[in-house]
């Protein structure tokens, strides 16, 4: 059985002061991670020494949200995962349709920080779904697929065994709607049976795959139940520690 990976997201959200005292809380309720769930909060990069700090001595691990594919260089406001691997963060957030929606993120260069995180032995989650447009006109599975497929491009099976896959449908991102169970089930297992297709059964079987798009604890439970859904990564319920750690709870209750 795979574990749960119940990851945060904080987008642009926390400064370091912030970002200590929303942990401490979050440490006060969860200091050890239950049996085959692990725990991620990605803050912004301004936050992660801070955050590192605050959850010491606990099972939390902490992520970034963006990098660059360059080692240095003049790229202002750029972090390289050099910079990543000074700290003891551990995740890289990838391809988030924000960054695809703001910041011309592309499948390309998708593809090229995918490739870097994996040299520099980072873990990437990489982001993909289809907007509410190309949902509607049936092209959600070939949306989808093609950004994998080019996320992965020029990877050996023993890497990708190495990735997260996050499914976060556009439409259910910030908007209060969520997937439901059954239409996010039916992706994670397209996306899982594509990898088994290029990769094989045993990096497939091993590849988790959260679910992004309105994930709370109201929900979780059913969204965590379904067979390939490995966990979340959580947006605006991962700002505030009793939400968080209640889907924490369903997880452990769901693995345990």
């Amino acid at each position: 059985m795979r574990n749960f990976l119940i990851a945060g997201n904080w987008k642009m959200n926390k400064g370091p002061a912030s970002t200590r005292e929303l942990l401490d809380n979050l440490t006060n309720e969860v200091t050890e991670a239950p049996d085959k769930v692990e725990i991620l909060v990605c803050p912004p990069a301004i936050s992660v020494t801070s955050a590192l700090s605050a959850v010491e001595g606990t099972d939390i691990k902490v992520g970034v949200q963006h990098v660059s594919y360059e080692d240095d260089g003049a790229l202002t406001g750029e972090i390289s995962t050099g910079m990543v691997l000074e700290t003891d963060a551990t995740h890289v957030i990838v391809g988030h349709s924000e960054r695809r929606q703001y910041f011309g993120e592309t499948d390309a260069t998708v593809n090229k920080r995918v490739k870097k995180i994996l040299e520099d032995d980072l873990v990437p989650i990489i982001c993909v779904g289809e907007s509410l447009e190309q949902r509607q006109k049936d092209q959600h599975h070939r949306v989808v697929l093609n950004q994998i497929k080019a996320a992965l491009n020029g990877l050996e099976a023993d890497a990708v065994s190495s990735v997260v896959i996050a499914y976060e449908p556009v439409w259910a991102i910030g908007t209060g709607e969520t997937a439901t169970p059954e239409q996010a089930q039916e992706m994670h297992e397209l996306i899982r049976d594509d990898l088994a297709d290029k990769f094989g059964e045993e990096v497939s079987d091993s590849v988790q795959i959260v679910y992004g798009g309105s994930m709370k604890p109201h929900n979780a439970e059913e969204l965590l139940s379904q067979t390939d859904v490995d966990g979340g990564l959580i947006g605006g319920a991962s700002l505030k520690a009793d939400s968080f750690s209640d889907i924490i709870s369903v997880a452990a209750k769901l693995a345990g």
